[in-house]
């Protein structure tokens, strides 16, 4: 049994058995040979522009960004239960990140979120969180991000967060999700608490 290493020799083999079946004549022969090569050749280059121009997979890595709005709703610890607008307090927070995707399963994102915090007739920045974490993206437009959390106010902790793409543009992309920030730290009960947000990533 021959091994052929080359495979354009085994081409140029193949291409110039089905001549000899197809012709009698030298000279056909060698036409038909000829003819053929030139057609298997059109396919091949044809057949990988096609491959090329139709290849929609994106590039990795990729690098996003996105600005948002977080509301908390409720805060426990072993007190007892905090909410959002109690004791004529309001507190809303406008976080803000990028993202770097290694795939299409897997990111990295840093996050800044100043806090405002509105009571008795004035408001003002109370805390700025940074919580920089892992992105697991999922199907459907699902993503699950845990982050770690450092807060100017003194406290830390991690933040679990369930994302969903809701709408799709060409440039920007609008989604909402569910975050449980778990602290701990400066002379205060652990805590766990929920939030809503909704941003738009760009």
């Amino acid at each position: 049994m021959i091994v052929y290493d080359n495979t354009l020799t085994v081409l140029d083999i193949l291409i110039n058995k089905l001549s000899l079946v197809y012709c009698y004549h030298c000279d056909k022969r060698i036409a038909m040979r000829n003819y053929l090569l030139v057609a298997l050749l059109f396919f091949i280059v044809n057949n990988n522009a096609f491959a090329q121009t139709n290849n929609s997979s994106p590039s990795y890595p990729q690098i996003k960004g996105f600005v948002s709005v977080i509301h908390p709703i409720v805060t426990f610890d072993k007190n007892g239960s905090t909410y959002n607008f109690s004791k004529g307090s309001y507190t809303v927070g406008f976080p803000m990140a990028i993202m770097i995707f290694k795939s299409d399963k897997i990111g990295y994102t840093f996050e800044v979120a100043p806090i405002i915090n509105s009571a008795n007739g004035t408001s003002k920045v109370s805390n700025v969180v940074f919580d920089p974490g892992i992105i697991f993206r999922r199907k459907h437009g699902y993503n699950f991000i845990m982050r770690t959390a450092f807060e100017t106010g003194g406290r830390y902790g991690f933040t679990p967060v369930l994302a969903k793409t809701i709408i799709k543009r060409p440039n920007v992309n609008y989604f909402v999700d569910v975050a449980a920030p778990v602290r701990f730290g400066n002379e205060k009960p652990a805590s766990i608490g929920f939030s809503f947000q909704f941003g738009i990533v760009f």
